[in-house]
């Protein structure tokens, strides 16, 4: 039996081929990685698809797989272009686990109790809400973090806050937590469970069994906070 797959077979093999996605023909580009394991695809800026295959996998296992995962890359596009609309009023950004919405009055916009000064009234709603968010877990990260490594009795040498891209969080050798801003966007006890789980890679730098019975000894009081990244997560990343 002979499947015909959303896309034309061309004589050879090109590095861009076509996938359609919700009735339209999306360009997929393909890259061939030698230490990667399995397939991959991913959504890229630009509205295309990046298709990771690992040396000696064929090409038209990989164009399989896209396929099947074309309700997930519908959502991804729909989810990156809603992050890429402007905020205006009436939109809503995530504040301490809530999605707040936001006002905008001449050069003031204010998302619940945070007022933020523009400067100008045609300025980036989302660019000055950020900032001001930025500064707020700036303040507020570090000294939680320092407050939950005293009650887990970890020592930790330093607390950074960075604007991380596809990740919550890191522990580094040297004992220096890097922490993601946008945990100042989750609920209090996810982005507590977020700061233990690095702080517990003090203890071992690693995720064997070891590892994650540290997290459940510390984290016992938090219910389901991977639940909630895994269905939130990817609205408050870039």
């Amino acid at each position: 039996m002979q499947i015909r797959l959303p896309w034309s077979e061309p004589a050879k093999t090109p590095r861009v081929r076509q996938l359609r996605i919700a009735g339209h023909d999306i360009p997929v580009t393909i890259a061939r990685h030698r230490l990667a394991r399995r397939y991959v695809v991913r959504v890229a800026p630009d509205g295309g698809l990046r298709l990771t295959v690992p040396r000696g996998a064929s090409l038209s296992g990989g164009f399989a797989f896209a396929a099947r995962q074309a309700e997930w890359i519908a959502r991804e596009m729909d989810r990156q272009k809603a992050r890429a609309a402007p905020w205006v009023t009436g939109s809503c950004a995530w504040f301490r686990g809530e999605q707040v919405p936001i006002i905008v009055t001449g050069a003031r916009a204010t998302m619940g109790q945070e007022i933020i000064t523009l400067r100008s009234p045609d300025a980036d709603i989302r660019a000055a809400i950020e900032t001001r968010l930025r500064k707020i877990a700036a303040t507020e990260l570090p000294d939680r973090c320092q407050a939950l490594a005293r009650q887990s009795q970890v020592a930790v040498e330093r607390v950074s806050v960075r604007n991380q891209r596809s990740r919550w969080g890191a522990c580094s050798a040297g004992k220096v937590i890097t922490l993601n801003w946008r945990l100042v966007q989750m609920p209090t006890s996810v982005s507590d469970y977020v700061i233990l789980h690095e702080l517990m890679h003090v203890r071992q730098p690693n995720h064997s069994r070891r590892f994650w019975r540290e997290v459940e000894t510390v984290c016992a009081w938090c219910p389901h906070p991977e639940r909630w990244l895994r269905k939130n997560g990817r609205e408050l990343l870039p």
